[in-house]
């Protein structure tokens, strides 16, 4: 194999595990900046808040999923499973290093399981919280 060849797929390799925290750095500001409008009081997000609110039972949403960690599972290293039964990637961050960083997906999954657990949007700080205790994993 050409040496340019491997030094190409190497500088592949390092630009995207540098865009991945990029990525998470850009999502968590973008939070930062709505929960700064939104809550007067907001001083930075939290990874014990995260982990309490990923493993809380929840009212409001379908009685089927009323906590991330029904169809997340407890371990966020573990392959969960939507209730139709498709495989859900870990949301460890440690375990899927692309997790939460393209702005579009987050909004779009937040949104759609905030409603399914919370039977409302997520604010902000949830969002912001559940993405820095998943940050840690």
């Amino acid at each position: 194999m050409r040496p340019w060849i491997i030094a190409s797929a190497l500088l592949c390799v390092a630009l995207t595990s540098e865009a991945a925290p990029a990525g998470r750095d850009s999502v968590l500001a973008m939070l930062a900046t709505q929960a700064r409008q939104t809550t007067a009081s907001f001083a930075g997000f939290s990874a014990d808040r995260g982990r309490s609110f990923w493993t809380s039972t929840h009212t409001g949403g379908n009685p089927d999923t009323r906590s991330c960690t029904a169809c997340h599972t407890q371990d966020p290293h573990a392959v969960g499973q939507t209730r139709a039964g498709k495989s859900i990637q870990p949301m460890a961050v440690s375990s899927n290093p692309e997790r939460f960083t393209d702005p579009e997906k987050v909004e779009q999954w937040f949104t759609r399981n905030c409603k399914t657990v919370l039977g409302r949007e997520c604010t902000p700080v949830e969002k912001g919280d559940v993405i820095t205790y998943l940050a840690t994993q």
